[in-house]
């Protein structure tokens, strides 16, 4: 109802008080009422009462601003003190709020009126009166499945029967049966026969006859319709009880993201529903069998599950193995729904050491021509490995390829059960949404009274109206001191005070009118002008802002916004004395040949021509980390001291077309996928630079833009970078944070460092990565100016050299095998960086070889660099050699594993291969001093060439006469010790 006399909490000696419920997990709150001590609510609010013990608990707290909110009092009434009142009601009544402890000073914290009451549902109880048929009270309630067994005993039982059921039951089933007798008390209250007598009355077991006989008609009537209606019932009570959480982020890889013309709810009913025919049709397609859907169940943690098994069909690797999944609603509010999958399938190889997650998010799409809901289905997954084994990778390369064949055949199905959204509709669609908005009608006396209706233009008026009248009425004086005709000098301190005043009061008035002015100079603004050419076309609607700052002495501003993108900026209309400003305006870019990489926006509060913007705040959209159709509608928070003080936020609708046609974001993504993903080394164009590798099975990828680039800088070589300069980029603080698994370093401002070497041509790759980096803030055009001047290429590998093949897992084949009659323990140590190791270099015809010491990269497993170049004998073209090698234990500890991937430098075509030699060397049972060696080859093709097979041939060659010469030269330094 109302509070009273409640202390104040804001230095104007009042507080902004409002009300917050909570009973278990459902909470509520009130309306804020500003400034006041005596405030009046008149709210009402309902709780579902699930526990007997809970209390509700009522805290009364002053909003803030820009801090948290303040805590004023609180007060705890126990549900049973209402159930035990005769009227199940306590009325109308004061109650004190008490401190948060007894350590706090202030001891009153003022009183509350309420009104606390239960009331009937008719929902909360069956027709008969039956206890265990009152299942929304029960947190396990199941869904789709038949009506609990009943129980024996009504709720119009004896109680001293019930005491004896109670005695005889453990710990564990009183709190199982805690629910039931708390849902017995409730049906006993609002029953109408309630009064009568249980025990002595004959009326009682009158009554409580027809309950049991009317348990079959109950069972019968349930029919199908009604079973699955079950299902529409239990989301509707999973969006009563939800939080207001965000939604899930979804997985690293995404298997499906496609939006469809149907609502979000039935869309989710038609995956997930236990009588939705869609898992069968599936299962048809897929050859899938023995599928079974089990019930949506709550359990105690209020989480709705279910399980679901099923027998996926043979393939030509795999054998038939049944699956087991775990599904569990993590978000369902009527509108958004994200469904968790937990896939495990214990029978196939390793299967006890992982689980396929997935995830299944569905929202709100945008709005169709045709006035239809549409929704956007997001699936995305990942591996959850359980157990560590070698064999991840593999089973990674295995799960991801499956998952795309099942998906590909669920998008199949899906469309012909649901029709999928046209992209000519969402063209359309974004025409709609921009004609709908209209910009808020300015009228200018209406802002210039808006703007002028504040105390120094008051007082200023004020005053000047007071001299002028006083001027009319006063008679001239006579000249004295250094006056003279025409000069008329204050003739006290009092007077020269007042004129002062006056002046710098005018002055501030001029001010504010020269502010006005230029502003509403500058309200046209970039709304409405068209873009222009073909290409990428990239348009931003400014619908309104919430929370901004207020700076000065007003408790508003003045603000305005710049979208900054390509060197290209957009400057929205000013708003003046607005919060909460509506813009409700249309930016467009001119088009671009790529589509953007970031866009920036800016919001400044307006100060004048020459007088510095104060910022208000400012955010930045990536375009390659954000998926375009997220962008179509959203709030936006802005970062930034005042921003975050305020809680600021913008809302914008942003769309990306491109005019000659095709998928803007998808295809851009997908080409940038390859250009990474499949050139491996360093990858470079005028807007990214990425890298991949693939040493030893480890993959490592990743990508960052160039404006995210602090300073470049060049290091001096060193040993560990086996004689090659070291190219270091710093990044700004906190951008680059997806790649920072590829940084080297990180200091203490959170700035990444990237550290690049072994380039083909040093001198080359520096240029151009200089004359990019440089560019990187002006226009496309001068980009590409620059480049060609500054660079003799665009990028470190050229397409004229030759296509680029995909870098992937090299087949590796045995070319050399030999029993030595050394240990292997003897023969490791040439491996060692030891004099052993050098002899041997020398031997292979190795000069200025020189390795790096031993680093522990993970579990048994070691890395080192290793750099040497080529005597002539063995190369007419001295060519220069980079060298990473991994030695690890063998699996049963009788031997090792070495593998190398080499890098020629200096040679024709070396740019377009890397060598790869695995060394497998194992101790013989049987000649304790002996051990066998087996060397395997093969070769990593990064560009192609008519020239593979006699480049491949003439490295094997080679490899097998060194290798013969170096094994016989560590026997003979064997037997010579």
């Amino acid at each position: 109802m109302e509070a009273r006399n409640l202390p104040p909490t804001d230095s104007n000696g009042l507080s902004d008080p409002y009300v917050r419920l909570q009973l278990g997990k459902q909470k509520s709150k009130t309306k804020v009422v500003k400034k006041s001590l005596n405030p009046g609510w008149g709210e009402e609010f309902r709780f579902r009462v699930e526990d007997l013990h809970e209390e509700l608990l009522v805290s009364v707290l002053d909003e803030d601003k820009y801090f948290n909110d303040d805590f004023v009092g609180q007060l705890r009434i126990p549900v049973s003190r209402v159930l035990d009142d005769p009227d199940k009601s306590l009325g109308t009544a004061w109650y004190p709020l008490q401190p948060k402890n007894k350590k706090s000073k202030n001891k009153d914290c003022g009183e509350i009126l309420l009104s606390i009451c239960f009331t009937s549902n008719n929902s909360f109880m069956d027709l008969n009166g039956d206890v265990n048929n009152a299942s929304p009270l029960r947190r396990d309630a199941e869904v789709g499945s038949e009506s609990p067994s009943k129980s024996s005993s009504g709720p119009l039982n004896s109680s001293s029967s019930a005491a004896q059921e109670e005695s005889g039951l453990s710990k564990e089933d009183k709190s199982c049966c805690a629910q039931k007798t708390f849902a017995g008390r409730i049906a006993q209250i609002f029953n109408k026969n309630s009064d009568a007598s249980p025990s002595t009355s004959s009326k009682g077991t009158d009554i409580s006859e027809p309950a049991e006989t009317a348990k079959p008609d109950i069972s019968d009537v349930k029919s199908e319709d009604e079973s699955s209606g079950n299902f529409e019932e239990v989301m509707k009570m999973m969006e009563s009880r939800d939080q207001g959480s965000e939604m899930p982020s979804n997985f690293s890889g995404v298997l499906l993201d496609q939006l469809y013309v149907i609502a979000p709810a039935e869309l989710n009913s038609l995956l997930f529903s236990p009588h939705s025919s869609f898992p069968k049709a599936l299962a048809d397609v897929q050859g899938t069998t023995e599928l079974q859907s089990g019930m949506w169940k709550f359990d105690d943690s209020g989480s709705l599950k279910r399980v679901v098994t099923y027998v996926k069909a043979a393939t030509k690797l795999i054998k038939a193995v049944k699956a087991f999944e775990d599904q569990s609603y993590l978000k369902a509010d009527g509108s958004n729904f994200a469904v968790f999958v937990s896939v495990s399938t214990p029978d196939v190889m390793y299967g006890g050491t992982f689980k396929t997650e997935l995830l299944h998010c569905i929202t709100p799409g945008p709005e169709l021509p045709s006035a239809g809901q549409s929704s956007r289905l997001v699936i995305s997954w990942r591996m959850n490995f359980v157990q560590n084994t070698m064999m991840k990778g593999m089973i990674e390369n295995g799960a991801r390829q499956g998952l795309k064949d099942s998906f590909d055949q669920f998008a199949t199905v899906l469309s012909q059960n649901v029709k999928p959204v046209d992209s000519k509709d969402l063209g359309s669609s974004k025409e709609q949404v921009l004609a709908s908005l209209q910009a808020e009608p300015q009228s200018d006396w209406k802002l210039a009274v808006q703007y002028f209706s504040n105390f120094s233009v008051v007082s200023t008026v004020f005053m000047i109206l007071y001299v002028l009248v006083h001027l009319w009425l006063a008679t001239p004086s006579t000249i004295q001191g250094l006056e003279f005709v025409g000069l008329d000098l204050p003739d006290s301190i009092g007077e020269f005070i007042v004129c002062g005043v006056l002046v710098l009061q005018a002055e501030r008035v001029l001010g504010l009118i020269s502010r006005f002015m230029q502003a509403r100079m500058l309200k046209g603004s970039d709304h409405g002008v068209k873009a222009q050419g073909d290409g990428w076309l990239l348009t931003v609607a400014l619908i309104q802002g919430s929370n901004l700052a207020a700076v000065g002495s007003s408790a508003f501003s003045d603000p305005y916004v710049v979208f900054t993108c390509n060197g290209k900026t957009r400057t929205s209309s000013i708003k003046f004395q607005k919060s909460n400003p509506l813009w409700n305006e249309i930016f467009e870019f001119d088009a671009m040949d790529e589509p953007p990489s970031v866009l920036d926006v800016e919001v400044y509060d307006f100060d004048g021509p020459y007088d510095e913007a104060t910022p208000l705040g400012h955010a930045e959209i990536n375009f390659l980390k954000t998926n375009i159709q997220d962008l179509a509608d959203f709030w936006i928070p802005l970062q930034g001291t005042l921003a975050l003080a305020c809680q600021s936020k913008l809302h914008l609708r942003i769309f990306l077309d491109n005019t000659r046609g095709g998928n803007v974001i998808k295809d851009y993504l997908t080409k940038m996928e390859k250009e990474v993903g499949k050139k491996g080394r360093l990858f470079i164009s005028a807007r990214i630079i990425g890298f991949h590798a693939n040493l030893f099975g480890h993959r490592t990828k990743f990508f960052f833009l160039w404006e995210d680039i602090e300073d470049i800088q060049v290091v001096p070589p060193t040993l560990s970078s086996m004689g090659s300069p070291i190219i270091v980029m710093t990044l700004r603080p906190g951008r680059g944070m997806d790649a920072r698994h590829g940084a080297k370093t990180q200091d203490e401002e959170g700035r990444l460092k990237f550290h690049f070497q072994s380039f083909v041509s040093f001198n080359v790759a520096h240029r151009t990565i200089m004359a990019l980096w440089k560019a990187r803030s002006l226009s496309p055009e001068q980009k590409v100016q620059i480049v060609e001047e500054e660079s003799e290429t665009t990028s470190i590998q050229t397409e004229d050299s030759g296509s680029f093949l995909g870098l992937d897992d090299v087949s590796m084949s045995e070319v050399y095998s030999s029993v030595l009659s050394v240990p292997s323990s003897f023969f490791m140590e040439s491996f060692t960086g030891g004099e052993l190791e050098q002899k041997v270099a020398e031997r292979a015809g190795c000069l200025n070889y020189s390795s790096s010491p031993w680093e522990l990269e993970k579990d048994d497993v070691y890395e080192r660099q290793i750099y040497y170049r080529f005597d002539k004998h063995i190369s007419h073209f001295s060519g220069k050699v980079t060298s990473t090698q991994q030695k690890s234990p063998l699996p049963d500890r009788n031997g090792w594993l070495v593998e190398e991937v080499k890098t020629i430098h200096g040679v024709p075509l070396g740019d377009y291969f890397n060598v790869h030699v695995r060394y497998q060397v194992e101790d013989l049972p049987s000649k304790p001093k002996a051990c066998q060696v087996k060397v395997f080859f093969g070769i990593a093709w990064l560009k192609s060439t008519r020239l593979q097979r006699r480049i491949s041939k003439n490295i094997l060659q080679n490899l097998q006469e060194r290798l013969k010469g170096s094994f016989s030269l560590v026997e003979k330094e064997y037997t010579s010790r």
